[in-house]
């Protein structure tokens, strides 16, 4: 009988090991600022989670606020990616049309993370409010102009642009932070894939047709 010979697998470098460390442990932690908020969030709890010793977390994240901000900062990079729709978009209906439909998949699969922006922000950022007065009011301004620039060549209807983004971000972020309610509301379970479809472009419907992109 043939002997089948398989490959050894070759053990994990120290950088796999580091990267599936930290994906870990921020998976983790995400998990528990969402629901016990940064005040009643605690390492080792987070450790426990992550399924590592505490000492080695603090030797990836130092303390509790250099890690809650690494959690923050992960899910704003997810949705600056997300509003990439916008730069290139040739009109409104492309560009925010895209931006529902990946901002509404961002609520599906990282409801975590909405959940901590949102109740750091509900308690008036005290960790992030840097964050906010640089990097997300930089990143607003540069949409607002692009959003101005459509309806200043007539392409959209003559509205605020900044309320447009809180909206925006108000709908579709709402899938996220009041899932609970969602799936309630649904017979008591989440959403399905055909049924975040029918969400999405519903979503887009309502939305486009309100700025006169569509």
């Amino acid at each position: 009988m043939p002997i089948t010979k398989h490959p050894m697998k070759r053990p994990q470098t120290r950088r796999q090991t580091r990267a599936e460390n930290e994906r870990a442990i921020l998976a983790a932690a995400e998990s528990v600022f969402a629901e016990a908020g940064f005040g009643g969030a605690t390492m080792q709890l987070i450790a426990d989670i992550a399924g590592l010793p505490k000492a080695n977390l603090h030797y990836y994240f130092a303390t509790k606020e250099e890690l809650y901000r690494r959690v923050v900062q992960e899910i704003f990079e997810i949705w600056l990616d997300a509003a990439a729709s916008f730069d290139d978009a040739p009109d409104p209906a492309t560009g925010i049309g895209a931006y529902i439909d990946a901002k509404m998949e961002i609520s599906r699969r990282h409801p975590n993370g909405s959940k901590v922006w949102a109740s750091e922000v509900m308690h008036g950022a005290p960790v992030i409010q840097d964050y906010l007065e640089g990097t997300l009011r930089d990143w607003t301004d540069g949409r607002i102009a692009v959003i101005q620039a459509w309806i200043d060549a007539g392409q959209m209807a003559p509205i605020d642009p900044r309320h447009l983004l809180y909206m925006l971000w108000a709908t579709t972020q709402h899938y996220a932070d009041f899932g609970h309610q969602v799936a309630t509301l649904n017979f008591g379970r989440p959403l399905s894939n055909a049924e975040w479809q029918i969400a999405k472009d519903n979503v887009k419907q309502i939305i486009l047709r309100g700025i006169g992109a569509i």
